[in-house]
């Protein structure tokens, strides 16, 4: 990471999504000066792991394109989300 600072403008940048952004901006207008650092700790957190997880995904989609394993352990879950979501067919 960078040791640019946090500001509102790098939190609306980082969050990737100008409804975000816009949630952000409503946020940090409508708080009290009390709680203004409050709510701008709170974002700037979001801010900083929204980054360090598209930083993860650019570094895992690399190894895929390389046609490498990708690192670390990965259990596959496919067939219980499919099982989980015919459940949830099911009861609709």
């Amino acid at each position: 990471m960078t040791e640019t600072p946090w500001t509102i403008e790098r939190i609306c940048e980082a969050l990737g999504s100008p409804d975000l952004a816009q949630r952000f901006l409503s946020e940090i207008n409508k708080a009290p000066a009390r709680e203004l650092l409050t709510v701008f700790a709170k974002w700037e957190r979001i801010a900083e792991s929204t980054l360090l997880a598209v930083e993860r995904g650019r570094a895992l989609a690399a190894f895929d394109d390389r046609g490498e394993q990708l690192p670390g352990e990965w259990a596959d879950a496919t067939h219980r989300i499919l099982d989980q979501s015919g459940s949830a067919r099911g009861a609709a």
